[in-house]
């Protein structure tokens, strides 16, 4: 019988990955935020919190997507940032019926921002249907105010 006394090559050392350290927080943007907490579009100045609707509608007007999606930008760069999105209505109609309208208006801002990019964590939408007029009128210029969907930074 023979045997080899030929040496064994060792093996290649394996290369092992560096630890995968997670991401830090990004820091909120420099004049993304006024000192009050008020969202600044890129001139400097507030950005509109507030969206109006047609009569009986929740859908966004074209006017309001600028605006809507300088707040989707903002929010993709705060993580840590949430908002609350209040849904209202004018005083016609039933108290049920415009609790659920007042939620279908924040919700199709909801959808906006969500589709955006923004976290669906970031949002709270609560509906306060005729509740909270912000013109106690009974006329057609005061109900144009009400049907309205609010957004506010916390």
């Amino acid at each position: 019988s023979s045997t080899s006394t030929e040496p064994v090559p060792e093996p290649e050392p394996i290369e092992q990955p560096a630890p995968v350290q997670p991401a830090p927080e990004p820091e909120p943007e420099i004049g993304d935020f006024d000192n009050a907490g008020n969202a600044l579009g890129p001139d400097g100045n507030p950005l509109s919190r507030t969206f109006y609707f047609g009569y009986d509608k929740a859908v966004l007007k074209p006017a309001d997507l600028a605006a809507l999606e300088m707040h989707a930008q903002i929010l993709r760069r705060n993580p840590s940032s949430s908002i609350v999105l209040e849904g209202h209505c004018d005083e016609r109609g039933t108290r049920e019926y415009n609790l659920a309208l007042g939620e279908r208006r924040a919700d199709s801002v909801r959808s906006f921002l969500t589709s955006a990019g923004v976290s669906a964590r970031q949002i709270e939408t609560v509906s306060y249907g005729e509740e909270q007029p912000a013109d106690p009128g009974h006329n057609d210029s005061a109900w144009q105010l009400n049907r309205r969907a609010v957004l506010s930074y916390r």
